[in-house]
């Protein structure tokens, strides 16, 4: 028998086999009700009414069971397929109306389901910065967040073009650093360094340094003093001078090492601090400084150290995200198991996120609903007309063959009652 027939048997579906058993365990049970009542209307037929008065009862239920079965078939068929597959108005709904149906699909859940006010109002029974520090909290989950961060990190960078961003990386620094006066910043650092007394020390390694070169290189001082000096200068005499130079002079960086307070050092701070407010008030210091930062920024060396930046930088962080033992992969998981931390424990973190998560989701449901719709829709639209039918038999199906159960029996009750009243009156 056909397929569209009461009795025909399911056509297996591979995408869900426990659900495509149940409905053919269903199919088979309403079919074998319906033929049932076939053979007892049959059988009351066969034995006629000479056998007993109970045969009329017996053969008004039966026939009035295959009439409500089959009408009852018709109308689930109908859903469909055609029903024997005779194109009758008004049958195989699913398939004929299957865009508008997904239409429809997509409109009742954006607007039932995807509204604001569903939305929020389901947010208030939920503690979202709770689950989500329990989710960030969980063992091991900081470091493979970590870990899936690099995989994005280099997913990312696969996709940049090298040729066009290093450019442009260049450009940026060099539009930025250009951009920036170079008096103010220098002051800044100066004035950092002359309150903390960096500048003294600054002098005192320098005066260290100055010390030990001088003595390094003593024999080479003295070759020279020896090569300036008049021939006929005994060698004792140039010796005795440069002696007395040489100790004066390395006396002079000891004294000046060790003496905090001594005048030199109190007039390189003045010259200092003169020299920090001439980058704030005058101008043409200010412009000196800045011509030396043009100078310097034009310079080969610089402009390759800025066209290699975006490299370098790449490169450095994404050595950094591969390796789980990196600082930067550190850093990040630490980050995270903080954040895990606040939301758990902090309050005001707490009703920051609760309240944030109420308007994200609004925005994204007000945003977003309409296309939610719009892919259902589509998404209906594209299926095969028979792919559809098949998927949505599938999910109600089962249930549908209680309405053929149902109006076997109830047809059936329903024979007999409108025979007994019959029978009664007559």
């Amino acid at each position: 028998m056909s397929s569209s027939s009461p009795i025909a048997p399911l056509a297996a579906s591979l995408d869900d086999p426990e659900r495509a058993r149940d409905l053919a365990r269903m199919k088979r049970l309403a079919t074998g009700l319906f033929l049932l009542a076939a053979a007892v209307f049959l059988t009351c037929v066969l034995l006629g009414e000479e056998t007993g008065a109970w045969v009329g009862y017996v053969r008004a239920t039966a026939e009035a069971s295959m009439v409500g079965a089959l009408a009852d078939w018709f109308a689930v068929t109908a859903l469909f397929r055609h029903p024997m597959r005779l194109p009758i108005p008004h049958t195989a709904i699913i398939p004929r109306k299957k865009d508008q149906i997904g239409a429809s699909l997509g409109a009742f859940v954006q607007q039932n389901f995807l509204t604001r006010a569903v939305v929020e109002d389901k947010l208030t029974t939920i503690d979202v910065p709770g689950r989500l520090g329990a989710f960030l909290a969980a063992p091991g989950r900081a470091e493979r967040l970590a870990g899936d961060a690099g995989a994005v990190l280099h997913s990312v960078a696969g996709l940049l073009r090298d040729d066009d961003l290093r450019p442009a990386v260049a450009g940026l620094v060099d539009r930025k650093l250009h951009g920036t006066p170079a008096a103010p910043v220098v002051a800044r650092t100066l004035e950092l360094v002359v309150d903390g007394d960096r500048h003294q020390e600054v002098l005192s390694a320098g005066l260290r340094g100055l010390a030990r070169f001088l003595e390094d290189n003593r024999v080479v001082f003295r070759a020279q003093l020896g090569d300036a000096s008049p021939a006929w200068v005994p060698d004792w005499v140039d010796d005795r001078v440069f002696d007395r130079v040489f100790a004066g002079v390395m006396a002079f960086l000891d004294e000046v090492g060790e003496d905090p307070r001594h005048e030199l050092r109190r007039a390189y701070d003045a010259r200092l601090r003169a020299y920090v407010h001439a980058l704030r008030t005058d101008p043409a210091t200010a412009a000196r400084v800045e011509e030396l930062k043009k100078e310097l920024l034009e310079h080969p060396a610089v402009r390759t150290w800025s066209g290699s930046l975006w490299t370098h930088l790449k490169d450095a962080a994404l050595t950094a995200a591969a390796d789980p033992d990196s600082a930067l992969r550190a850093r990040v998981a630490g980050m995270i198991r903080e954040a895990a931390r606040l939301l758990q424990t902090d309050q005001r973190v707490r009703e920051l996120v609760q309240r944030h998560a109420h308007g994200i989701a609004g925005y994204l449901v007000e945003r977003f609903s309409g296309d939610v719709a719009d892919l259902v829709g589509s998404t209906v639209a594209r299926w095969d007309t028979e792919e559809t039918s098949r998927r949505i038999e599938l999910q109600v199906g089962r249930d549908l063959q209680f309405i053929r159960i149902n109006g076997t029996v109830v047809g059936g009750l329903a024979g007999l009652v409108i025979y007994t009243v019959a029978q009664l009156l007559g």
